[in-house]
């Protein structure tokens, strides 16, 4: 098995809460080996231990095309979106790393929702916004300029994502059982669901754990299936995520200078690619109302794409590289 370099070629990382993909792509955007495996938690375990947890999957990628790990670059660069990398400092941290294990002569680290932009567009030029557990929005230029979001959580202004749609179903719920709030229909659809036979019975199982922790995401879909069924509770829970959802893309586009301009808004994360007809048709009409050219389209490209692009957009690779690129990925269901 060879040591040598690829010339001029990209190791991209797209890497989750929930899993992570190489990807080792020649300088002509042919992909050569890929690997995956569980999610990334530098904020957890420290950033030198996470990115170390990366090395099998190098090791993998580059054995897929017939190269083993030696003294030497492996390639040109690395290209590296990553989850939990929501501040300058933290990129910096893992930047830091990454050049530790000499696996690529420039290092590039950034945060994921850059890895979803530039995955559903052909220049790096438009804003994305994913809404999966948490939110978060991203926005690039070609000259290099960005707008972004800390999106560490509620002590940065978030709203939304699967996790808080869950508590704001729970929330009205109780509020609905024990008299503060309106009634809704969660308060009855949400302890049906749970196999339990009262919104008491719900939170006391919640609270201590008889339901376990990982259950209480179900909630979403749930409360999405009432406010499609007309619950005026639900709907208006599923409006505020619609509303948050543009609000972050209109202040990306109004910070790049680019609100008045024809932009393509790149929409992904497990809420928003769910397809819940309701929440879609909410974001349309109210990107239209704030950013008449704005046009929102939600891919299925799997962002590890967008990662290895930027890295051949640092290597200035030609044009033809990013078609090549995007042809392996749209031929391959396992993407």
């Amino acid at each position: 098995m060879s040591t040598a370099q690829v010339p001029g070629g990209v190791l991209a990382f797209d890497a989750g809460n929930s899993k992570t993909d190489v990807a080792l792509v020649s300088a002509d955007g042919r992909v050569l080996g890929t690997a995956r495996g569980g999610g990334f938690e530098p904020h957890v375990i420290g950033a030198d231990a996470a990115v170390a947890g990366l090395e099998p999957l190098v090791r993998a990628a580059a054995a897929a095309a017939g190269l083993a790990l030696g003294g030497r670059p492996l390639v040109q660069q690395i290209s590296a979106c990553l989850a939990n990398a929501d501040l300058p400092i933290e990129e910096e941290r893992l930047s830091i790393a990454f050049e530790s294990f000499g696996w690529a002569e420039s290092v590039y680290v950034t945060n994921d929702t850059f890895a979803l932009l530039r995955s559903g567009v052909d220049e790096p030029r438009g804003v994305a916004v994913v809404c999966g557990a948490g939110i978060n929005c991203a926005g690039l230029l070609p000259d290099g300029r960005t707008a972004r979001f800390p999106a560490v959580g509620k002590i940065s202004g978030d709203w939304g994502g699967g996790a808080q749609l869950a508590d704001e179903a729970f929330s009205a719920a109780a509020r609905a059982d024990d008299g503060r709030g309106p009634a809704t229909a969660l308060a009855t659809v949400l302890p049906a669901h749970y196999g339990v036979d009262s919104v008491t019975a719900l939170i006391e199982a919640l609270h201590l754990g008889d339901i376990p922790y990982n259950r209480r995401l179900e909630a979403g879909p749930v409360l999405f299936q009432v406010a499609a069924a007309g619950d005026a509770i639900a709907r208006s829970v599923v409006h505020r995520q619609a509303e948050e959802v543009v609000t972050m893309a209109v202040v990306a586009m109004r910070r790049l200078d680019i609100l008045d301009e024809p932009t393509d808004v790149i929409l992904g994360g497990g809420v928003l690619t769910a397809g819940h007809p309701l929440l879609m048709e909410t974001v349309i009409r109210l990107l239209q109302a704030a950013a008449p050219k704005a046009v929102a389209r939600v891919i299925d490209v799997p962002p590890v794409v967008g990662a290895a692009l930027l890295g051949l957009d640092h290597t200035h690779a030609e044009a033809s590289a990013h078609l090549t690129l995007r042809s392996a990925y749209a031929s391959s269901p396992a993407a």
